[in-house]
């Protein structure tokens, strides 16, 4: 045991710890989520922001650390065979292959990656200055590798993009929070009105609006007292006014401009119903105003908050009434179901009954049926309940066919003309009692 022995020993320790330096390094800066490193850095962290830097970049970072590990790695077993060949022989290969497995795979790996994934922010912020410059160093031969690496792809058909990202941030948040539920640190409420607010750019105005078939609208050419009266009847504010026909929108009307109006009239008069005579409501309306069909609901969104209007009627490629929406629709697919004394409908249109089933709308959407129930049916195809029965079924069903699809059980259990208006639904997994 000369000195050379204690080098040799002390070499191997050293590398060992540059190993597990590289192994704990590549862990904490690719398990770091950028999202806490941009807030680390926001409050003035030089680690977090040096971090950053260095991970733009994944693929000539990896290759930087893993260039290291293995060079590390394979020297240190290296002197390791040397010394046990010395020690003990032919036999000192196998014994070296022995112990530096164990203390590669315990104090170069598990320890070292074990202690960053507990931490990976923190422990990013502390190595992102050194790695950096070893970023630096083995930047030529790693843009070799780069290259060699890409060209064999290459020749086996894959293309690499390194600026592109395996996950869109958008995905990242929605799979963190669906993750974040199912582990019971994210609440459902919470976890349904950020998913709803992120999926805005990709639902249309036409897939929440309500029906023209649903829509109260005034006659222009009714009189004054029945619109009057139809206005305080109203459970709504805002009503559109026709002429002729339902198709031929020509206004919207306030209740409060036409209260405000009517009540000028007959201000003073002896008569209200002689001073109302006078009483055009075109006078009082507001001009429509008409949004495609197409238009997404974030950008109606934006619309809506630039104009300071809350009402809209939905029109098809052809110019063809089809709906309307309001803002309130539109920050209900976030908040959920927004109810206030004067709807007409204060209970959401969903009953769990006692067997398992669940009593529903026929013109309930999916959307709203699937943040109710947490299940997962599909809306390509069909914006309602009722709708995704008549496109699965490719038929008009009667009142108590039973249809199974998509893992659920539907049952018709009223139906008006041809519109279904209450089904029975329950998972085929669930037994009825």
């Amino acid at each position: 045991m000369d000195a050379a022995f204690w080098i040799t020993i002390a070499a191997i320790l050293g590398l060992l710890t540059l190993s597990g330096f590289f192994s704990g390094s590549e862990t904490a800066l690719t398990a770091a989520s950028r999202g806490k490193l941009r807030a680390a850095q926001d409050k003035g962290s030089t680690g977090a922001a040096r971090a950053l830097k260095i991970t733009e970049d994944n693929e000539r970072l990896i290759g930087s650390v893993l260039l290291g590990n293995n060079l590390v790695n394979i020297l240190a077993t290296s002197l390791a065979t040397a010394l046990f060949t010395r020690l003990f022989g032919e036999s000192g290969v196998a014994l070296a292959t022995l112990v530096m497995t164990l203390l590669v795979l315990i104090f170069a790996e598990v320890l070292p990656k074990t202690y960053a994934i507990t931490n990976p922010e923190l422990a990013a912020a502390r190595v992102a200055t050194p790695i950096g410059v070893i970023v630096k160093v083995f930047s030529p031969m790693v843009s070799a590798v780069r290259l060699l690496v890409r060209g064999v792809l290459r020749v086996f058909g894959v293309r690499t993009d390194p600026d592109s990202q395996i996950l869109a941030v958008r995905e990242e948040i929605a799979g963190a929070l669906q993750l974040g539920h199912s582990e019971g640190v994210v609440e459902k409420e919470d976890r349904d009105r950020i998913l709803g607010a992120l999926d805005l750019g990709d639902r249309t105005v036409e897939e929440i609006m309500l029906h023209r078939s649903k829509i109260e609208m005034l006659d222009a050419d009714t009189p004054p007292q029945d619109i009057l009266q139809q206005c305080l009847e109203s459970s709504f504010t805002r009503l559109p006014v026709f002429r002729d026909d339902p198709e031929n929108i020509i206004g919207l009307i306030h209740a409060k401009d036409l209260l405000r109006a009517m009540y000028k009239l007959i201000d003073g008069s002896e008569s209200s119903a002689e001073a109302l005579k006078g009483f055009n409501v075109t006078d009082v309306m507001m001009k429509p105003y008409f949004v495609p069909d197409t238009t997404s609901l974030d950008d109606q969104m934006r619309q809506f908050l630039r104009r300071r209007t809350h009402f809209a009627l939905v029109v098809d490629e052809y110019g063809s009434l089809q709906g309307l929406i309001t803002l309130e629709d539109i920050l209900e697919e976030i908040v959920g179901e927004i109810t206030d004394e004067f709807d007409p409908q204060g209970d959401h249109p969903i009953r769990r009954a006692e067997d398992g089933h669940y009593w529903i709308d026929g013109a309930m959407t999916i959307r709203d049926f699937n943040r109710a129930t947490d299940w997962t049916l599909p809306d390509d195809e069909a914006n309602t309940v009722a709708g995704l029965v008549i496109h699965e079924a490719q038929m008009i069903p009667v009142v108590g066919q039973v249809f199974s699809f998509h893992g659920f059980r539907f049952e018709v259990m009223a139906r008006e003309n041809n519109r279904i208006t209450r089904l029975k639904v329950r998972p085929l997994d669930t037994v009825a009692e």
